[in-house]
């Protein structure tokens, strides 16, 4: 499924990074395989070492230059027809703030049988944002510039980073 090229952010020979489809939070950004592949041992040591490096920068792109305060990076998808590709998540204060000011996630306290480690972690953070801003038909209103601003903004910033 090709990726609108409004999108694209950045890439390298074996990796192209977007913007979230489907995503009203700025800064959702998505790594995939320029080469079809179900699992990470089927693309080429090539690709595998771009990764790493791909993924810290991504990062550090939006912790330092859209002030995310935690960037969840994770493998989530297995439908048919789409190459191995990682979601990159920023949390932004506000975000965190949204979680906790909507009641219906503090249903997810219920499920858990003893005190967590934080108040909230990465899982429902993530699961928050896919439902809120990702599936909404009317997303929460964002702070700050909105995704289109956030990709012109990125490209810059990625093609100015240094290479690893």
């Amino acid at each position: 499924m090709p990726i609108p090229s409004e999108l694209h952010v950045f890439e390298t020979p074996h990796w192209l990074v977007n913007h979230r489809t489907n995503s009203a939070l700025p800064g959702y950004l998505m790594i995939g395989s320029k080469r079809f592949a179900d699992d990470l041992f089927e693309l080429a040591d090539e690709a595998l070492l771009e990764l790493g490096p791909l993924m810290a920068k991504a990062q550090k792109v939006l912790r330092q230059n859209l002030n995310a305060e935690r960037v969840y990076i994770g493998r989530y998808g297995h439908s048919p027809g789409h190459s191995i590709h990682f979601h990159v998540i920023p949390i932004y204060a506000w975000v965190e703030a949204l979680f906790w000011q909507d009641e219906r996630y503090r249903m997810l306290n219920t499920i858990a049988e003893g005190p967590g480690e934080t108040a909230t972690d990465g899982a429902e953070l993530t699961f928050f944002v896919w439902r809120e801003f990702c599936e909404r038909l009317v997303p929460p209103p964002i702070q700050g510039p909105g995704a289109a601003e956030v990709v012109e903004r990125l490209r810059d910033v990625f093609r100015a980073e240094p290479r690893e």
